[in-house]
């Protein structure tokens, strides 16, 4: 009993002497004045006390971190880099927070009952298109009070393409229901998985990523100011960011971080710990970031349901989660940055994306597999609102015809009114349409430079154009085996892959970890060269 009472007193004086240490800062803090000689001494006492610290006086941005950064308004802080780092952080999300005055007990004025029918008419806007909604009484509940919080985040690895309209096109759906929207640059998450993106190169990728997205809403005439960005390097170094980690730490088994971020995070043969720390990460931002929900694909689920399972544990609350479908490449899998034939640049010439168009996979009245018809259910139909979906043909291909919903679009297409050539002609000029603004604002210097420095060629990495021609091309360097699959089964912790063994003449099988599963019945494989 001794021992107990006495390490009580112990945490309580800790708790006490915090207390007291946050309220002589920010004491120090609120009474600064500028004009006298102590402002560089305050000054650095606040960048001394922001070294370890996302915000003044808590984990969450509050009303202290308004009442100081008022008090440094017209201030030079390039000096004090803490107190900079914090600066542009609270300026990125500071719309989230109440303006009310610290201290100030008025009452809000009572706002007037939402109806059945603008409750109803936001969530159907919200959930349009969505494959999956995880929390829907949450949301109910939150719609008939105020309007949603939701964050989208995305790690700033390769670059973006034309399969970045489709969150876009959610994110405007979001805006018009009147949500709160804020963009997260997840360049710590891009480093942690596998290094996709090298050390010195996250925040010049964040940059491009910052420029590329608000081009892309501005395509879609999304107003931006009603948008927060972001960067994930602004708070997930602080002091208390890094302690939730190490909390997480030791209550998430291997097992659970394996499985949470099986379908994002790179799978290798000996992964590294940072792709384990990716999940607790991504949980914890729906937390820091003071949000009521978050939204991604249909491929973060798991990283969603450890959020969902995770969070309560720390004492932070479930939030709600949209996902959106994954839709297939110009190849017919996944569209991704580092598939060059999958994918159309946001910044490709019209010819390009013509040629790009042409190769796609596009078989005649296949409607499950197609990624014409996906990106025009997707992202063409809501872009063009009331307008109808057009394809131009010459009169003895049938004439020009027009759908006025993808579903009418899907049915000639599977009954093959329309043809292959049909649909990626219309999809390439609308594709067009979209890209040309964007296009055009990546022809100044400025974004160019940003380009080529955030995206160095491999010549310039490697010493320029010798280093790279130091091995030619030649087809005796490929190495082609050819070997049975003696054994498979699905993948412990990933729903779309196959783990298999096969036997190619040595010692002993290689273990092969394949992308088959959602395309090729397992029985098919069995045995197979």
């Amino acid at each position: 009993q001794w021992y107990q009472r006495r390490v009580l007193g112990l945490m309580i004086r800790n708790v006490s002497n915090r207390l007291a240490f946050k309220r002589i800062i920010l004491s120090n803090v609120l009474k600064m004045e500028f004009v006298s000689a102590e402002y560089p001494a305050s000054l650095t006492k606040l960048n001394t006390h922001l070294s370890t610290r996302s915000y003044v006086s808590s984990h969450k941005l509050n009303n202290h971190d308004l009442q100081v950064r008022e008090k440094l308004s017209g201030c030079n802080t390039t000096s004090y880099p803490h107190v900079t780092r914090w600066l542009s952080h609270v300026s990125a999300i500071s719309g989230h927070v109440p303006s009310t005055p610290v201290g100030d007990m008025t009452p809000a004025e009572p706002q007037e009952p939402r109806t059945t029918e603008l409750v109803e008419a936001k969530k159907k806007l919200i959930c349009r298109n969505l494959q999956e909604t995880v929390g829907e009484d949450r949301l109910d509940a939150i719609l008939k009070e105020r309007d949603v919080k939701i964050y989208w985040g995305t790690a700033t690895t390769g670059k973006p393409h034309i399969a970045y309209f489709v969150p876009m096109i959610k994110l405007a759906d979001f805006l018009k229901a009147g949500c709160e929207v804020t963009v997260l640059f997840a360049d710590l998450h891009g480093y942690l998985d596998n290094m996709k993106a090298p050390w010195e190169l996250l925040q010049l990728r964040a940059k491009y990523y910052e420029a590329v997205i608000k081009a892309m809403l501005r395509s879609l005439e999304v107003p931006l100011d009603k948008l927060r960005f972001v960067t994930g390097t602004d708070y997930q170094l602080s002091r208390e960011y890094t302690l939730d980690v190490y909390r997480l730490s030791s209550v998430v088994t291997d097992h659970d971080a394996r499985k949470a971020g099986a379908e994002v995070v790179k799978q290798v043969a000996h992964p590294l710990l940072s792709g384990l720390l990716y999940p607790g990460l991504q949980a914890l931002d729906e937390e820091y970031l003071g949000v009521d929900a978050q939204f991604g694909g249909v491929d973060q689920r798991k990283i969603f349901m450890f959020a969902e399972k995770y969070l309560p544990v720390l004492g932070y609350k479930k939030r709600i989660h949209f996902m959106n479908p994954m839709i297939p490449g110009l190849t017919g899998d996944k569209m991704s940055s580092s598939e060059p034939d999958s994918k159309i640049d946001l910044i490709d010439p019209p010819s390009a994306v013509k040629k790009k168009i042409n190769k796609a996979f596009c078989e005649p009245g296949n409607v499950d597999n197609n990624g014409l018809l996906s990106f025009s259910q997707y992202v063409i139909f809501p872009y063009l609102g009331k307008r109808e979906f057009e394809i131009k043909r010459k009169a003895e291909h049938g004439g020009d015809v027009s759908y006025s919903t993808f579903q009418e679009l899907k049915e000639a297409y599977r009954t093959e009114t329309i043809y292959p050539l049909d649909l990626k002609n219309a999809v390439a000029t609308y594709i067009n349409q979209l890209l040309g603004p964007i296009v055009k604002e990546f022809q100044s210097k400025e974004l160019k430079k940003l380009s080529s420095q955030a995206y160095p060629s491999p010549s310039a990495a490697k010493g320029g154009k010798a280093a790279a021609q130091e091995r030619p091309v030649d087809i005796s360097r490929v190495d082609i085996r050819v070997g049975k699959i003696v054994q498979i089964g699905p993948h412990p912790d990933a729903d779309s892959l196959y783990v298999e063994k096969i036997d190619v003449g040595e010692a002993e099988p290689r273990t092969v970890i394949s992308g088959l599963r959602n395309f090729v019945p397992q029985e098919a494989l069995e045995g197979a060269l």
